[in-house]
């Protein structure tokens, strides 16, 4: 029943947490095989967004996978040069060594805010509502550049499992016309679907609000509407309620997929900036 009005009245509100969206962010989605595209780490939307400050010894992963396998280090280097065609995929992973100490009111918030059912249930059943709340986190993202025309040399990386602890993976890569007006995708949280998290879609060319949020179902998919050519975000956040951990209450995982929506029929040269 918690879960139910939790999730209700988080879709009822204006979705807006720019503190806690973060993604990997290419100057390029859509790049020429041999050129490069320069890659930031972002945080927050509208007035808010800014480069990421977070530390380089906090991140344990930062490797892009290409179209043959090959996987790539990219710790160290603020750039991808594809050296062959088709979709690659950019995974970042940082450790769960940051913490947030937020008051009662705005830790309360939050959780309606993200549609963290678990934290909520956790403060009803403990009659913690009224305290102030810590949580331990991490964040991990991911993006999809594709190298060459969009659509050209393999896709199979739009829809690869990484291993990641909470992770967005498309149900079909976006070249593929089967999907119709649908962009669908499966959230996976410790290797197995999840069910009931709030996904948001974000126009990063128009950023200050999500264009649209959804739940995820039994089998932890969640649909939208095909979004229009652009540059696009897909955050999710889940949490853990922990006890007797070092007094924190929540272990919390923000997780993203960024990419881009080609116009049809350009090149790789003209594709979403």
């Amino acid at each position: 029943m918690i879960a139910r009005r939790l999730m209700a009245a988080a879709l009822c509100l204006p979705l807006w947490a720019g503190a806690h969206d973060f993604w990997v962010n290419p100057e390029r989605f859509v790049v020429s095989v041999g050129a490069s595209t320069g890659l930031s780490m972002q945080v927050g939307h509208g007035d808010a967004r800014r480069t990421s400050p977070i530390p380089s010894r906090r991140i344990v992963r930062f490797a892009a996978w290409t179209p043959g396998g090959e996987v790539i280090d990219l710790r160290g280097d603020g750039r991808l040069a594809p050296a062959e065609a088709g979709l690659h995929l950019l995974v970042l992973e940082t450790d769960a060594d940051a913490q947030s100490h937020l008051p009662a009111d705005r830790f309360n918030a939050y959780v309606k805010e993200e549609g963290l059912w678990p934290a909520a249930a956790a403060r009803d059943r403990q009659g913690t509502t009224g305290r102030d709340a810590i949580e331990r986190y991490r964040r991990v993202a991911k993006a999809l550049v594709q190298a060459g025309a969009p659509g050209e040399g393999s896709q199979d990386l739009a829809t690869k499992r990484v291993g990641l602890p909470l992770e967005i993976v498309l149900a079909r890569p976006l070249s593929d016309q089967d999907g119709g007006g649908a962009l669908a995708a499966q959230v996976v949280f410790q290797g197995r679907p999840l069910a009931g998290a709030l996904v948001k879609l974000t126009d990063l060319d128009h950023d200050a609000r999500p264009a649209a949020a959804r739940t995820t179902d039994a089998a932890g998919l969640v649909r939208f509407r095909r979004p229009p050519p652009g540059n696009w975000l897909l955050n999710v956040i889940w949490t853990t309620p922990l006890s007797g951990a070092e007094g924190i209450d929540f272990d919390t995982i923000f997780s993203s997929l960024s990419f881009g929506v080609p116009r049809a029929g350009l090149s790789s040269d003209h594709g979403p900036s």
